[in-house]
């Protein structure tokens, strides 16, 4: 009997020790799988305002899992893999139809970039091979009806894991690329359809590695670029070619970018209707440390970074404060949420981006939240059951909820007998904010109607509903703009607060029956918010309505 209570007592104290490993944090979240084979890995992924997702992949690896409609075949002499391919690379999932269209891009798009651009078509530039200088347009439609337009040889060089941003004019700026120490812009315009040099790339150029591609690139409150490569960040003039300011080096020197892929956010503009001294900061989480890369190639899988830098670039004398997650991480996406926390999922915890070099997936979310104390920004949520590894992408959609697909280190499609198959799924991560607990905390905007247009510096009433009586001072009126995502990085991610409570006051009204109207102030310029299609939400306790799109002009 001794020895049984003995027995017990033994097992007890080990459940004990193992329960804060096994037992769900805080929050949680959840996730659904929402589609099992959706034909094509998600390498890029971009929402439109129709509420649809332009999803595609490289086309140099052969056929994939859906084909084209209407027994069409891709007929490319230029193809490495394949001349006549009847199989699509690129496809539409329509959200609330939770259905696939397969769509045609005719030549090769690996690792290349892009952006939404201002009337809400899809610009997407470079690429590989026969596709490193071109340019194609997605321009959204709801009958179906819509494909990718290719123009040819429109880019001054071959830009290959480059980086684009939306300008204050609408144009997209393209930095870097794969031996490019250069940048242009698209559309070109008469007398600047050239490139221009960026020393700092080539400055941040480890030549055996290349680890300074996919730089991590934000729209600074001043109209200038903050762009961050390897290890450093400058800010940057791109219509004189001038540094402004050179950032210092983040703390341990470890390069960031791809291929170490960590991933960066611009975190929330705040104190918009003042105007003026509004702080801009930025969060790079993760990575792998210097030397991953090569040691990965030997079969050698270094452990992820598990710190973040956070650094006030506005700031006159701007640091970098570093925190540590709670997992370390390599190949993450970060996702802006509606509420102005941070999404960390996806990646591996050992290795670095790259054909199956990395290991030890973590399968386990985190979130981050700037406005916490220091010490208690993060939160780990509930994990998924598979493995998101290169070339997975995360995008928030607008009723709030996170799209995750992708996942293919393999050279070709290949779903046995490798470490991580070919993922062709698509899961759906639904944050705290939408448990069954918080529907009563849940905002639903009236008006304006969506894709209702919007100026700069102007005031917007919107109408919303909300069970019961609210304390004004937990209300946040936020606008999020759609990113392109590939490779760790989400371009032109931006969220713009445009109230919160302690601006809100008296600019809130009850309307009788759970019915108020807030007045806000919309962003001030094109520099803070450049034109385009961005989703509004109104946030009561950090639970977001679903969305609506505004378009500013």
């Amino acid at each position: 009997m001794a020895a049984t209570l003995s027995s017990l007592l033994s097992h007890f104290l080990i459940l004990l020790h193992l329960l804060p490993l096994t037992i769900a944090a805080p929050g949680g979240g959840k996730w659904d799988l929402v589609h099992s084979n959706i034909g094509v890995s998600a390498m890029h992924m971009q929402l439109l305002n129709t509420d649809r997702v332009v999803i595609f992949d490289l086309t140099d690896f052969g056929p994939s899992n859906i084909s084209l409609p209407n027994n069409q075949c891709r007929n490319n002499p230029r193809d490495l893999t394949l001349k006549i391919d009847c199989t699509t690379h690129s496809v539409e999932y329509g959200v609330a139809s939770n259905s696939i269209r397969p769509l045609n891009v005719f030549t090769n798009v690996w690792c290349s970039s892009g952006a939404a651009m201002a009337d809400g078509s899809l610009v997407q530039t470079g690429g590989f091979n026969d596709g490193d200088q071109n340019a194609r347009v997605y321009k959204p439609c709801t009958d179906n009806s819509c494909d990718w337009q290719e123009f040819n040889r429109v880019l001054t060089q071959k830009r290959w894991y480059a980086t684009n941003h939306i300008l204050p004019d609408g144009r997209q700026i393209i930095i870097g690329g794969r031996g490019q120490f250069t940048y242009e812009f698209y559309p070109k315009r008469v007398g600047a359809d050239r490139s221009y040099n960026l020393p700092f790339l080539s400055q941040t150029n480890d030549p055996r590695i290349e680890n300074n591609l996919y730089p991590f690139v934000f729209l600074n409150v001043d109209g200038n670029l903050f762009i961050f490569a390897n290890n450093r960040a400058i800010l940057f003039d791109y219509i004189n070619g001038v540094v402004v300011r050179n950032y210092p080096t983040i703390p341990g020197g470890d390069p960031r970018s791809y291929p170490s892929s960590g991933s960066a956010v611009l975190l929330p503009l705040r104190n918009l209707q003042g105007g003026k001294n509004i702080v801009a900061e930025v969060l790079v989480c993760g990575g792998a440390p210097r030397g991953s890369f090569t040691r990965a190639t030997t079969g050698n899988f270094v452990g992820a970074l598990n710190t973040c830098g956070r650094i006030r670039i506005t700031d006159p004398n701007p640091q970098w404060a570093m925190e540590t997650m709670p997992l370390a991480r390599v190949m993450g996406d970060m996702v802006l949420l509606p509420n102005g926390n941070v999404l960390i999922i996806n990646g591996a915890s050992t290795g670095t981006a790259g054909w199956d070099l990395g290991r030890n997936p973590v399968q386990t979310p985190v979130i981050y939240r700037p406005n916490n104390p220091g010490q208690s920004r993060f939160e780990i949520q509930g994990s998924s059951s598979r493995p998101r590894m290169y070339h997975s992408t995360a995008i928030l959609l607008r009723d709030g909820r996170v799209l995750i697909s992708g996942s293919n280190p393999n050279a070709y499609y290949n779903f046995t007998g490798v470490l991580f198959p070919t993922d062709l799924t698509m899961e759906i991560f639904s944050p705290e904010y939408l448990d069954r607990r918080s529907a009563h905390l849940r905002p639903s905007i009236i008006s304006p109607a969506s894709h209702s247009q919007i100026g700069y510096g102007k005031q917007l009433s919107v109408t919303f509903t909300i069970k019961g009586r609210i304390n004004r001072s937990l209300l946040m009126v936020t606008m999020v703009a759609p990113p392109f995502t590939t490779h760790s990085f989400s371009m032109n991610q931006r969220l713009l607060v445009l109230a919160n409570g302690n601006e809100i006051g008296s600019n809130m009204v009850s309307l009788g029956r759970s019915n108020y109207r807030v007045r806000v102030v919309t962003p001030g310029s094109s520099i803070l918010a450049p034109p385009g299609y961005y989703l509004l939400f109104v946030v009561y306790q950090e639970v977001p309505s679903q969305g609506i799109w505004v378009q500013i002009k």
